[in-house]
Protein backbone atom coordinates (compact mmCIF):
# COMPACT_ATOMS: atom_id res chain seq x y z
CA UNK A 1 0.00 0.00 0.00
CA UNK A 2 1.46 3.25 -1.11
CA UNK A 3 1.26 6.05 1.76
CA UNK A 4 -0.38 9.39 0.77
CA UNK A 5 2.58 11.40 2.33
CA UNK A 6 4.76 13.23 -0.72
CA UNK A 7 7.66 11.90 -0.87
CA UNK A 8 10.79 14.38 0.11
CA UNK A 9 13.02 14.33 -2.25
CA UNK A 10 16.78 15.78 -0.63
CA UNK A 11 17.25 17.65 -4.22
CA UNK A 12 13.94 19.17 -3.92
CA UNK A 13 15.05 20.32 0.10
CA UNK A 14 18.02 21.79 -1.56
CA UNK A 15 16.28 23.72 -4.04
CA UNK A 16 13.82 25.23 -1.56
CA UNK A 17 16.55 25.86 0.68
CA UNK A 18 18.70 27.74 -2.26
CA UNK A 19 15.57 29.80 -2.81
CA UNK A 20 14.95 30.78 0.80
CA UNK A 21 18.42 31.76 1.04
CA UNK A 22 17.90 34.29 -1.93
CA UNK A 23 15.00 35.74 -0.59
CA UNK A 24 16.80 36.28 2.77
CA UNK A 25 20.25 37.46 1.97
CA UNK A 26 19.48 40.64 0.46
CA UNK A 27 17.19 41.10 3.40
CA UNK A 28 20.21 40.74 5.42
CA UNK A 29 22.45 42.76 3.51
CA UNK A 30 19.77 45.68 3.48
CA UNK A 31 19.88 45.65 7.32
CA UNK A 32 23.61 45.30 7.79
CA UNK A 33 23.79 48.21 5.41
CA UNK A 34 21.40 50.56 7.28
CA UNK A 35 23.12 50.26 10.07
CA UNK A 36 26.16 50.88 8.99
CA UNK A 37 24.75 53.89 7.69
CA UNK A 38 23.18 55.63 10.55
CA UNK A 39 25.81 54.70 13.14
CA UNK A 40 26.90 57.50 15.27
CA UNK A 41 30.71 57.84 16.52
CA UNK A 42 32.43 59.96 19.19
CA UNK A 43 32.58 63.23 17.98
CA UNK A 44 35.97 63.67 19.61
CA UNK A 45 37.19 60.88 17.14
CA UNK A 46 40.44 62.57 15.35
CA UNK A 47 40.73 65.64 17.70
CA UNK A 48 43.86 66.91 17.81
CA UNK A 49 45.62 70.21 19.69
CA UNK A 50 45.58 73.41 17.64
CA UNK A 51 49.09 74.33 16.51
CA UNK A 52 49.95 77.84 17.24
CA UNK A 53 53.52 78.10 15.97
CA UNK A 54 54.82 81.18 16.96
CA UNK A 55 51.36 83.09 17.44
CA UNK A 56 51.75 80.80 20.84
CA UNK A 57 52.97 83.41 22.81
CA UNK A 58 50.33 86.11 21.94
CA UNK A 59 47.74 86.81 24.17
CA UNK A 60 46.41 89.40 21.91
CA UNK A 61 47.03 89.76 18.58
CA UNK A 62 45.23 91.85 15.73
CA UNK A 63 45.26 92.76 11.82
CA UNK A 64 44.14 96.32 11.79
CA UNK A 65 45.12 97.67 15.09
CA UNK A 66 44.49 97.78 18.53
CA UNK A 67 42.16 99.85 20.74
CA UNK A 68 42.08 100.04 24.44
CA UNK A 69 39.55 102.04 27.06
CA UNK A 70 40.97 101.97 30.89
CA UNK A 71 43.15 99.84 32.72
CA UNK A 72 43.93 96.50 30.99
CA UNK A 73 46.00 93.83 31.68
CA UNK A 74 47.80 91.97 29.24
CA UNK A 75 49.58 88.99 30.23
CA UNK A 76 51.23 87.80 27.04
CA UNK A 77 52.73 89.32 24.06
CA UNK A 78 50.99 91.93 22.02
CA UNK A 79 51.06 92.71 17.97
CA UNK A 80 49.12 94.08 15.26
CA UNK A 81 50.25 94.31 11.45
CA UNK A 82 49.64 95.29 8.57
CA UNK A 83 48.27 97.68 10.65
CA UNK A 84 50.25 98.77 13.21
CA UNK A 85 48.00 101.00 15.71
CA UNK A 86 47.55 100.59 19.04
CA UNK A 87 44.67 102.80 20.40
CA UNK A 88 44.90 103.63 24.39
CA UNK A 89 48.81 101.96 24.95
CA UNK A 90 49.18 104.44 28.11
CA UNK A 91 46.66 102.23 30.10
CA UNK A 92 47.88 98.68 29.02
CA UNK A 93 50.02 96.60 31.48
CA UNK A 94 51.85 94.26 29.17
CA UNK A 95 54.11 91.86 31.65
CA UNK A 96 55.07 89.97 28.01
CA UNK A 97 56.76 91.97 25.07
CA UNK A 98 54.47 94.51 22.84
CA UNK A 99 56.12 93.61 19.61
CA UNK A 100 53.94 95.99 17.74
CA UNK A 101 54.04 95.38 13.89
CA UNK A 102 57.86 93.88 13.80
CA UNK A 103 58.98 90.12 12.28
CA UNK A 104 57.90 88.39 14.72
CA UNK A 105 54.20 89.75 14.81
CA UNK A 106 54.34 89.03 11.34
CA UNK A 107 55.68 85.79 11.15
CA UNK A 108 52.74 85.02 14.20
CA UNK A 109 50.29 86.39 11.51
CA UNK A 110 51.84 83.93 9.24
CA UNK A 111 51.01 80.84 11.53
CA UNK A 112 47.84 82.44 12.62
CA UNK A 113 46.55 81.36 9.03
CA UNK A 114 47.43 77.86 8.94
CA UNK A 115 46.02 77.44 12.76
CA UNK A 116 42.70 78.92 11.89
CA UNK A 117 42.91 76.92 8.67
CA UNK A 118 44.00 73.60 10.82
CA UNK A 119 40.99 74.63 13.55
CA UNK A 120 38.22 75.00 11.25
CA UNK A 121 39.38 71.30 9.59
CA UNK A 122 38.78 69.29 12.82
CA UNK A 123 36.23 66.86 12.84
CA UNK A 124 34.28 64.28 12.65
CA UNK A 125 32.02 67.00 14.21
CA UNK A 126 28.83 67.44 16.69
CA UNK A 127 26.37 70.25 15.80
CA UNK A 128 25.55 73.23 17.86
CA UNK A 129 21.79 73.37 17.81
CA UNK A 130 21.17 75.80 21.13
CA UNK A 131 23.04 78.04 23.26
CA UNK A 132 25.80 76.47 25.06
CA UNK A 133 24.79 78.31 27.95
CA UNK A 134 23.69 75.05 30.69
CA UNK A 135 25.55 72.53 29.38
CA UNK A 136 27.96 70.54 29.87
CA UNK A 137 30.27 68.62 27.16
CA UNK A 138 32.75 66.29 26.71
CA UNK A 139 36.06 66.85 24.64
CA UNK A 140 35.23 66.73 21.02
CA UNK A 141 34.86 69.00 17.73
CA UNK A 142 31.51 71.24 17.95
CA UNK A 143 30.35 73.33 14.93
CA UNK A 144 27.88 75.53 14.25
CA UNK A 145 27.16 76.86 10.52
CA UNK A 146 26.71 80.21 11.77
CA UNK A 147 26.64 81.71 15.34
CA UNK A 148 27.62 80.37 18.56
CA UNK A 149 26.24 81.82 21.36
CA UNK A 150 26.51 81.27 25.22
CA UNK A 151 24.32 82.91 28.00
CA UNK A 152 25.30 81.83 31.46
CA UNK A 153 27.77 78.74 32.06
CA UNK A 154 29.43 76.32 29.81
CA UNK A 155 30.96 73.32 31.33
CA UNK A 156 33.61 71.30 29.45
CA UNK A 157 34.42 68.01 31.40
CA UNK A 158 37.72 67.04 30.60
CA UNK A 159 37.05 63.37 31.81
CA UNK A 160 39.57 63.10 33.91
CA UNK A 161 42.25 63.60 30.57
CA UNK A 162 44.26 66.59 31.37
CA UNK A 163 45.36 66.71 27.29
CA UNK A 164 41.37 66.69 26.38
CA UNK A 165 41.08 68.85 23.76
CA UNK A 166 37.75 71.04 22.70
CA UNK A 167 37.36 72.90 19.46
CA UNK A 168 34.37 75.22 18.69
CA UNK A 169 33.47 76.28 14.87
CA UNK A 170 31.97 78.73 14.19
CA UNK A 171 30.54 79.78 10.73
CA UNK A 172 29.96 83.30 11.44
CA UNK A 173 29.77 85.18 14.85
CA UNK A 174 30.78 83.68 18.30
CA UNK A 175 28.89 86.27 20.86
CA UNK A 176 29.07 85.84 24.93
CA UNK A 177 26.60 87.43 27.44
CA UNK A 178 27.21 89.68 29.98
CA UNK A 179 28.17 87.63 33.44
CA UNK A 180 28.68 84.66 31.08
CA UNK A 181 31.09 82.20 32.09
CA UNK A 182 33.19 78.92 30.98
CA UNK A 183 34.03 76.64 33.53
CA UNK A 184 36.33 73.42 33.59
CA UNK A 185 35.96 70.44 35.61
CA UNK A 186 38.02 66.45 35.71
CA UNK A 187 41.08 67.81 34.20
CA UNK A 188 40.43 70.27 31.63
CA UNK A 189 42.57 72.93 30.73
CA UNK A 190 41.96 76.28 28.87
CA UNK A 191 45.06 75.47 26.70
CA UNK A 192 43.29 73.03 25.09
CA UNK A 193 40.30 75.13 24.05
CA UNK A 194 40.16 76.40 20.62
CA UNK A 195 37.22 78.62 18.95
CA UNK A 196 37.58 79.52 15.87
CA UNK A 197 35.12 82.47 14.64
CA UNK A 198 34.15 82.58 10.57
CA UNK A 199 33.68 86.61 11.04
CA UNK A 200 34.29 88.50 14.57
CA UNK A 201 33.46 87.90 18.39
CA UNK A 202 32.51 89.84 21.31
CA UNK A 203 32.71 88.96 24.60
CA UNK A 204 29.94 90.27 27.09
CA UNK A 205 30.43 92.68 29.75
CA UNK A 206 31.86 91.30 33.01
CA UNK A 207 31.89 87.85 31.36
CA UNK A 208 34.90 84.68 32.07
CA UNK A 209 35.68 82.99 29.29
CA UNK A 210 38.38 80.70 28.50
CA UNK A 211 40.16 79.62 25.38
CA UNK A 212 42.20 80.65 22.08
CA UNK A 213 39.68 82.93 20.06
CA UNK A 214 40.68 82.18 16.23
CA UNK A 215 38.52 84.94 14.65
CA UNK A 216 39.18 85.31 10.62
CA UNK A 217 37.67 89.45 11.38
CA UNK A 218 37.67 91.00 14.54
CA UNK A 219 37.97 90.73 18.49
CA UNK A 220 35.52 93.03 20.92
CA UNK A 221 36.27 92.39 24.74
CA UNK A 222 33.85 94.81 26.55
CA UNK A 223 33.98 96.22 30.19
CA UNK A 224 35.39 94.09 32.83
CA UNK A 225 35.93 90.79 31.11
CA UNK A 226 38.49 88.42 31.99
CA UNK A 227 40.05 85.53 30.03
CA UNK A 228 42.21 82.82 30.41
CA UNK A 229 43.30 82.13 27.12
CA UNK A 230 44.30 84.51 23.81
CA UNK A 231 42.31 86.95 21.73
CA UNK A 232 43.78 86.51 17.90
CA UNK A 233 42.37 88.48 14.96
CA UNK A 234 43.36 87.51 11.36
CA UNK A 235 42.04 90.22 9.61
CA UNK A 236 40.69 93.26 11.40
CA UNK A 237 40.55 94.57 14.96
CA UNK A 238 41.05 93.63 18.94
CA UNK A 239 39.45 96.56 21.06
CA UNK A 240 39.68 96.16 24.70
CA UNK A 241 37.96 97.96 27.67
CA UNK A 242 39.54 96.95 31.30
CA UNK A 243 39.91 93.49 30.53
CA UNK A 244 42.35 91.12 32.09
CA UNK A 245 43.83 88.56 29.02
CA UNK A 246 46.14 86.16 30.33
CA UNK A 247 47.86 83.83 27.45
CA UNK A 248 47.09 80.14 29.03
CA UNK A 249 49.82 77.65 29.93
CA UNK A 250 49.20 73.63 30.15
CA UNK A 251 50.03 72.41 33.77
CA UNK A 252 52.49 69.42 32.90
CA UNK A 253 51.66 65.75 33.13
CA UNK A 254 52.53 64.73 36.46
CA UNK A 255 56.03 62.01 36.84
CA UNK A 256 56.45 59.61 39.43
CA UNK A 257 60.11 57.88 40.01
CA UNK A 258 60.95 54.26 40.90
CA UNK A 259 63.94 53.83 42.71
CA UNK A 260 66.08 50.41 42.12
CA UNK A 261 68.55 49.16 44.97
CA UNK A 262 70.92 46.35 44.57
CA UNK A 263 73.32 45.10 47.14
CA UNK A 264 76.89 46.36 46.89
CA UNK A 265 76.04 48.67 43.75
CA UNK A 266 74.80 52.24 43.35
CA UNK A 267 71.31 53.29 43.69
CA UNK A 268 69.62 54.74 40.48
CA UNK A 269 66.15 56.58 40.05
CA UNK A 270 64.67 56.25 37.15
CA UNK A 271 61.97 59.34 36.06
CA UNK A 272 58.56 57.36 35.08
CA UNK A 273 55.89 59.79 33.46
CA UNK A 274 52.22 59.05 34.81
CA UNK A 275 50.10 57.54 32.14
CA UNK A 276 47.44 59.59 30.54
CA UNK A 277 44.00 58.84 31.59
CA UNK A 278 42.14 57.09 28.95
CA UNK A 279 38.55 56.99 30.72
CA UNK A 280 35.54 57.63 28.59
CA UNK A 281 33.92 61.05 28.64
CA UNK A 282 30.98 61.02 31.14
CA UNK A 283 27.89 63.14 30.24
CA UNK A 284 26.07 64.10 33.20
CA UNK A 285 22.15 62.96 33.62
CA UNK A 286 20.84 66.60 32.86
CA UNK A 287 22.88 67.16 29.82
CA UNK A 288 20.82 68.37 26.99
CA UNK A 289 20.54 66.18 23.73
CA UNK A 290 22.98 68.98 21.87
CA UNK A 291 25.28 68.32 24.42
CA UNK A 292 25.99 64.65 23.63
CA UNK A 293 29.31 63.91 21.93
CA UNK A 294 27.78 61.01 20.00
CA UNK A 295 26.31 63.02 16.97
CA UNK A 296 29.01 62.95 14.39
CA UNK A 297 28.89 60.64 11.43
CA UNK A 298 31.93 58.67 10.35
CA UNK A 299 32.17 59.82 6.42
CA UNK A 300 33.60 56.06 5.72
CA UNK A 301 30.06 54.29 7.40
CA UNK A 302 27.50 55.83 5.20
CA UNK A 303 29.87 55.17 1.95
CA UNK A 304 30.05 51.50 2.62
CA UNK A 305 26.36 51.27 4.10
CA UNK A 306 24.82 52.90 1.05
CA UNK A 307 27.17 50.64 -1.34
CA UNK A 308 25.17 47.67 0.85
CA UNK A 309 22.06 49.06 0.76
CA UNK A 310 22.10 49.21 -2.49
CA UNK A 311 23.99 45.62 -3.15
CA UNK A 312 20.78 44.19 -0.84
CA UNK A 313 18.26 45.89 -3.54
CA UNK A 314 20.05 44.67 -6.23
CA UNK A 315 20.14 41.18 -5.07
CA UNK A 316 16.57 41.57 -3.74
CA UNK A 317 15.46 42.47 -7.52
CA UNK A 318 17.49 39.78 -8.95
CA UNK A 319 15.79 36.85 -7.05
CA UNK A 320 12.65 38.03 -7.35
CA UNK A 321 13.22 38.20 -11.52
CA UNK A 322 14.64 34.58 -10.95
CA UNK A 323 11.12 33.84 -9.41
CA UNK A 324 9.36 35.04 -11.82
CA UNK A 325 10.87 33.09 -14.27
CA UNK A 326 10.53 29.62 -12.91
CA UNK A 327 6.98 29.93 -12.77
CA UNK A 328 6.97 30.89 -16.00
CA UNK A 329 8.75 27.68 -16.96
CA UNK A 330 6.66 25.60 -15.43
CA UNK A 331 4.83 23.22 -17.33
Amino acid sequence: MVSNRAITSPFGAAIRLRRMTARIAPLAVIAVGAALLFTPVRGDAAQVPVSLGTADGFAVLAGSGITNTGPTTINGDLGTYPTTTITGAGTLTVTGTNHGGDAVTQGSKTDLVTAYNNAAAEGPTSPIVADLGGQSLTPGVYNSASSIGLTGALTLNGGGDPNAVFVFQAGSTLTTASASQVNLINGAQSCNVFWQVGSSATLGTSSSFLGTILALTSITVTTGVTVDGRVLASNGAVTLDTDTITKPTCAATPTTTTTTTTPGATTTTTPRVAPTATSLPVVPASATPSALAFTGFNPRLPLIGGLMVALGVFLLGLSSVRRRRSRLDRP
